[in-house]
């Protein structure tokens, strides 16, 4: 690519948080990074993720993380541009700190996929309702073990991901909260197990589930922990408007 004059717009890492990869914000390494880079590829500036903020208790941790990541990529831009490079972009990205920042000055770009749909970790961060989540999946009950307090599904893990995210928040929603087709909530019932083609539907915590309301064939809108995990499932959207009506199909691309 440098042989043809087109070098790759690239962009450094930052670790605002301690959370997963990148460069400590800041740090003077940015400019060796930064000069490697040009060699061979075209140093557009530096992005983030605030990971850690799906570990916030409170929107008042939020909005601090929000600032935190702020300050991490600002910092690193001018590390950059005092040093020659240009660094036009300047980009964050997380759900929560993208909803509940109160200062972009110096961003220049915010990637926060899950926004779009919302899900269950956000509704258990605070972030959204359960009625704003807006990706669902339609199972349809094909068993019961009444003995087990069990409604056997055909939407296991193939259809909501192995996502856990809510395992380690005050509630628990196992693979998802079971709504009906119009999306309301359902006798406290979730996904509290999954096989690779069966869910297994139990109330939380357990306790008695009334089996006549569920016959086999009863159609269940299942809200998933992580939209982006349990989205890469399939290889389309169908967007409804009530319980049946689908008003468009929006396909959609997975893998890398």
């Amino acid at each position: 690519m440098a042989a043809k004059g087109a070098g790759i717009p690239t962009l450094i890492e930052i670790d605002c948080d301690g959370h997963r990869a990148g460069v400590k914000p800041g740090a003077p390494v940015l400019v060796d990074i930064a000069r490697a880079l040009a060699r061979g590829a075209e140093p557009r500036g530096v992005m983030t993720h605030a990971g850690d903020s799906y570990n916030c208790r409170g929107l008042d941790a939020i909005r601090a993380m929000a600032e935190q990541e702020r300050r991490a990529v600002v910092e690193s831009a001018a590390v950059l541009r005092s040093a020659g490079f240009a660094a036009p972009v300047v980009s964050v990205g997380s759900t929560p700190t993208a909803m509940f920042a109160q200062n972009l000055e110096g961003v220049t770009e915010v990637r926060a996929g899950v926004f779009v749909f919302m899900d269950l970790v956000m509704a258990g961060l605070g972030v959204c309702a359960v009625d704003d989540i807006a990706l669902s999946v339609l199972a349809t009950v094909i068993g019961h073990q009444k003995e087990k307090g069990w409604i056997i599904t055909d939407g296991g893990w193939m259809a909501m991901s192995r996502d856990r995210g809510t395992a380690k928040q005050s509630v628990d929603q196992g693979y998802g909260l079971v709504c009906d087709e119009s999306g309301r909530p359902l006798d406290d019932l979730i996904v509290s197990d999954a096989n690779q083609e069966h869910g297994i539907v139990s109330r939380r915590g357990g306790g008695p589930v009334d089996f006549a309301k569920y016959p086999v064939g009863t159609r269940l809108r299942i809200l998933p922990n992580h939209a982006c995990a349990t989205g890469a499932q399939f290889d389309a959207y169908q967007v409804v408007r009530g319980d049946t009506d689908i008003l468009e199909q929006w396909p959609r691309f997975s893998g890398w």
